[in-house]
């Protein structure tokens, strides 16, 4: 009865974890694109889309970790963008599966990718995550994304 109990303990505490991890964005993020841009254009925003694999790439976990769960990111990222994260978790097939069409409708080949659109949804630029890994840098990047956008 004891082991029983304790199987039963540890697949509730363990499946808690997983759901958590893998089910939900960070704080002050969306997660639906669309919604986003109709969101950007309402606030005339930009958008910032975060493309990550959250329980196997080693830059995004990094990055989540180090910029984009900060809240200091979020509060400043989220002056100028609407903040949208698209997972490709390994350990969650649905998910993943969800943001496939996401993944294709913006070619993207590699993670952690980052997509800056208007608020129409054009897109006015692309880079990796993992070459801005601290909040300022970050920052800075999407600032001078913007500043060159509004040159053209």
């Amino acid at each position: 009865m004891k082991a029983i109990i304790l199987v039963a303990a540890v697949s509730v505490a363990a499946y808690a974890l997983v759901s958590t991890a893998f089910a939900k964005a960070p704080e002050g993020w969306e997660t639906d694109v669309d919604a986003a841009i109709t969101l950007a254009k309402k606030e005339q925003k930009a958008v910032m889309i975060e493309f990550t694999g959250s329980d196997w790439c080693p830059p995004c976990i990094m990055m989540e970790k180090e910029v984009f769960s900060k809240e200091e990111f979020v509060k400043k990222a989220s002056e100028d963008y609407i903040l949208v994260y698209v997972d490709f978790p390994r350990g969650d097939k649905e998910l993943a599966e969800k943001n496939k069409p996401i993944g294709e409708r913006f070619e993207i080949t590699g993670y952690p990718t980052v997509i800056l659109l208007d608020s129409e949804g054009e897109e006015f630029d692309r880079f990796s995550a993992s070459s801005f890994p601290e909040v300022d840098k970050f920052l800075n990047k999407l600032s001078l994304s913007l500043e060159y956008k509004d040159l053209d």
